[in-house]
């Protein structure tokens, strides 16, 4: 993950995987955009269920629209104060760092 980075942190009552599989269909409606392949080679995200955080890379067109999609899917299903997202620094080694002063 190169960044910008984006951290979706959920509240304790959304199931992390449920977010995930909501991540899959804006991957999936990403595709109708830049085709199968595209997505496959520049999409990238972490997710740690013990946390309730999914990073997703939004650095190229592809992980844009992804991020994009993904928010607007996360408001709609389980409401806009479900989830907090917010910019992050990745760190040497792929790590992802808090950022912007957070």
């Amino acid at each position: 993950m190169n960044g910008p980075l984006y951290r979706y942190r959920f509240a304790e009552e959304v199931d992390l995987v449920q977010a995930e599989g909501t991540l899959l269909l804006a991957t999936l409606a990403a595709q109708g955009l830049y085709g199968e392949a595209r997505v496959r080679m520049d999409m990238a995200y972490a997710a740690d269920r013990t946390i309730g955080v999914i990073v997703v890379d939004a650095g190229t067109d592809v992980g844009d629209a992804v991020n994009a999609i993904f928010t607007a899917f996360l408001a709609m299903e389980f409401g806009r104060g479900a989830f907090s997202v917010r910019a992050v620094a990745p760190l040497r080694g792929g790590q992802v760092g808090q950022g912007n002063g957070q």
